[in-house]
């Protein structure tokens, strides 16, 4: 069983200023992660958002102008940082706010921080340009980048008293990780293409005719893209039912804060799988209204009840 702590000693100002400005990061750049750790009480939602805008920091090398060696010097920096945090070697009044914030949160939490050294492993891949020739190949990079961060996330969450089956759920949060991943890539499809990233299979490419690649708003001529989003998204749909059993081993705000966030990405893969060629004129995104609706019924418990059931009817 994996437990949080679901109380703290008092917060010093230093680091409510620290977790002050990581919430502001996640507020500003993340607004699905964001909707879905409101839900969360106030210690684990300062966690999660210093989990966050240490993430988007590598995200951001990964992701800017610089030069392939710039980035993975300043990736090695970053990782120097994490090992610092992982000491404890950060004192409140450090002047990096986020590692300031990500020390106290590792102190309070049984956070595996080596999720992190995982997730800059997955943006060195990015530089170097790697591509992937099966989904096994991307299993890896996906693992790296978003299952290390429902592992980490994990260790916010806890796992409940007694909750059936709990030494899986790290496998089950990398799983959804996974799920949200893939749904990412679908997504962002024309995105990476301008950016010269190719991040789907090379052999999926190629059994629907995709090879040469999404230079624009229409599919490669002749292939058969509509399939190859269908295919893709039946993976994704497999890996959030697989991930989705994580559910019932939370508390009911984790739990509706999980509910949340995979249930805006699951809405956004039903917006793909309708227009699969949407997302080669710009990125596919759901209202408010439709995540907060999301986010109620998270908070109901109703995902995590079906999930229930539905194991409870597998078991019988």
């Amino acid at each position: 069983m994996i437990r949080s702590v679901e109380s703290e000693p008092h917060v010093s100002a230093p680091v409510l200023a620290a977790y002050s400005y990581c919430e502001t990061v996640t507020g500003q750049q993340a607004r699905n992660f964001a909707y879905g750790i409101r839900l969360l009480p106030t210690s684990k939602r300062r966690a999660m958002s210093a989990l966050y805008a240490f993430s988007r920091r590598v995200d951001d090398i990964g992701d800017g102008t610089l030069a392939p060696e710039v980035k993975a010097a300043r990736l090695e920096d970053t990782r120097a940082l994490l090992t610092r945090v992982r000491e404890g070697a950060v004192d409140e009044d450090d002047t990096d706010p986020v590692a300031v914030a990500l020390s106290h949160a590792g102190a309070h939490f049984p956070i595996p921080l080596g999720g992190l050294d995982e997730l800059i492993d997955g943006v060195v891949m990015d530089v170097r340009g790697e591509t992937y020739e099966t989904w096994d190949d991307l299993k890896v990079y996906c693992r790296c980048v978003a299952g290390a961060i429902g592992r980490l996330s994990l260790g916010v969450f806890g796992t409940e008293r007694g909750a059936r089956g709990a030494e899986r759920a790290p496998e089950y949060a990398d799983t959804l990780g996974l799920a949200l991943q893939l749904t990412n890539i679908l997504r962002d499809i024309r995105e990476d293409a301008e950016d010269g990233r190719t991040y789907l299979p090379a052999d999926d490419l190629a059994k629907f005719g995709c090879s040469a690649g999404f230079s624009g708003s229409t599919p490669p001529e002749g292939s058969d893209f509509a399939g190859l989003v269908h295919f893709e998204v039946r993976r994704a749909r497999a890996l959030f039912a697989e991930g989705y059993r994580l559910l019932p081993m939370l508390d009911r705000r984790s739990g509706a804060c999980v509910a949340a966030m995979a249930g805006i990405y699951r809405r956004l893969l039903d917006r793909i799988e309708r227009e699969p060629e949407a997302v080669l004129r710009g990125r596919v995104s759901l209202p408010g209204r439709e995540k907060a609706y999301v986010a109620v019924r998270g908070l109901s418990g109703l995902d995590a009840r079906h999930v229930s059931r539905r194991m409870v009817r597998r078991r019988t």
